[in-house]
């Protein structure tokens, strides 16, 4: 079944408590994603520990950290302190790959790889026996709400070969993130996805978060 991870950074920082709830009283999350932008590996600053804090507080599902920083493992503590249950790291921000993976599992966190649009997914292939999560990034990252990248399906079941290879295919998650609403999710997870974080299509959605996220999985049920 696939599991929806919406993402707050397309919800309303007033009403946070109250969306989160919403989402959580639907029944139809299975966690919630946390963009952490610092304006230097992406452009745009969102939040971080604190925000995270604020999440957890507010929810009693799992926060998936998404970390779109240079220098990532300077947060890795925080995040943990902060309530996060898994951290997802981005291969070209971390020279030491390797090490950065395997500091969040010892924090007793599930741990993530991703990349961008542009970066071949081979990148990721000597991490693979290490991570519970690849995260495949279906825009370029940094703002919410952009059209998905149809190259990205390629990539997606590029992933999935890669960790059926290794014998791993049914214990590492492939997570998509970037322009999933009702039309594209079907597609994804037709063509292996997991877990589809979603944005403006549930925070964003004009009858509220619940809806959005209804009109997601009815979405996937239909498919």
């Amino acid at each position: 079944m696939t599991k929806l991870a919406p993402s707050i950074l397309s919800a309303d920082f007033a009403r946070l408590g109250e969306q989160l709830a919403a989402v959580e009283a639907s029944g139809l999350a299975d966690r919630i994603h946390v963009d952490v932008m610092d304006g230097q590996f992406v452009p745009t600053i969102s939040f971080g520990p604190v925000v995270c804090a604020a999440a957890h507080g507010a929810t009693r599902l799992p926060l998936d950290c998404h970390l779109m920083v240079v220098q990532p493992a300077r947060f890795f503590e925080a995040l943990k302190d902060a309530g996060a249950s898994g951290i997802t790291i981005h291969v070209e921000a971390c020279p030491h790959l390797h090490r950065d993976l395997g500091a969040i599992k010892a924090l007793g966190l599930r741990a993530g790889v991703t990349l961008n649009p542009g970066t071949p997914i081979e990148a990721i292939t000597a991490v693979l026996d290490l991570v519970d999560l690849v995260l495949v990034m279906s825009v370029n990252p940094g703002w919410g709400g952009q059209p998905f990248l149809e190259s990205s399906l390629a990539r997606i079941r590029r992933v999935a070969e890669l960790l059926a290879a290794i014998g791993r295919r049914a214990q590492v998650e492939i997570e998509v993130d970037g322009g999933i609403n009702a039309a594209t999710a079907p597609r994804v997870t037709a063509a292996g996805a997991d877990v589809l974080v979603a944005g403006s299509a549930v925070f964003g959605h004009p009858a509220g978060p619940r809806a959005g996220i209804e009109e997601l999985t009815s979405a996937l049920t239909r498919s």
